[in-house]
């Protein structure tokens, strides 16, 4: 549940930023969002959602 939220909010957060610094527009933002929800529903989001958390647990686990 964590990393679905932090990943909502950075998610958010460049597409603020995208929004605001190189002029992508609103109707970009509702696709794109919309696409997202209609994936959300396919058959391949369960693999979407383990490389999501295999790239999270790589990134974790890194040591500096």
């Amino acid at each position: 549940m964590i990393l679905s939220i932090s990943g909502v909010v950075l998610l958010g957060t460049i597409a603020f930023l995208f929004f605001r610094k190189d002029g992508m527009k609103i109707s970009h933002a509702v696709v794109c969002a919309l696409f997202g929800f209609y994936l959300a529903g396919t058959a391949i989001a369960p693999s979407i959602k383990a490389g999501g958390q295999s790239l999270a647990s790589l990134l974790g686990g890194i040591k500096f």
